[in-house]
């Protein structure tokens, strides 16, 4: 069984205050610690990720985006997602966050919502 990878790369887009990451590979269970401890520290002040080279999105992929969500906005800063698949988006959904998180349909939606 192959072991589920994440990487996150840096777009051309991303400015000194405006980071954005494409991520690529599974935000799950595998996955989200790594995710969680090398973007929580991460002192843009606005993080665009952006979703459309997640190939599965589980429910503790959900809950590290919530916690990244909530640990920016207590810090002041923003944080907003972008291109989700057709699994991500029936799975943000399905737990309500779709109502709660900024979620853009490109990252340059994004991008000129949080300049």
């Amino acid at each position: 069984m192959a072991i589920a990878t994440l990487e996150f790369e840096k777009q051309a887009a991303s400015t000194e205050q405006q980071l954005v990451l494409e991520l690529k590979g599974k935000l799950s269970l595998e996955t989200v610690h790594h995710f969680v401890s090398t973007l929580r520290p991460e002192p843009a002040a606005a993080l665009i990720l952006d979703m459309s080279g997640v190939t599965f999105l589980d429910s503790a992929g959900v809950g590290a985006l919530v916690q990244l969500f909530v640990h920016r906005k207590s810090a002041g800063k923003k944080f907003a997602l972008a291109g989700l698949t057709q699994q991500g988006t029936a799975v943000m959904q399905v737990s309500g966050l779709i109502k709660l998180l900024p979620i853009y349909a490109t990252a340059a939606e994004a991008l000129a919502a949080n300049a």
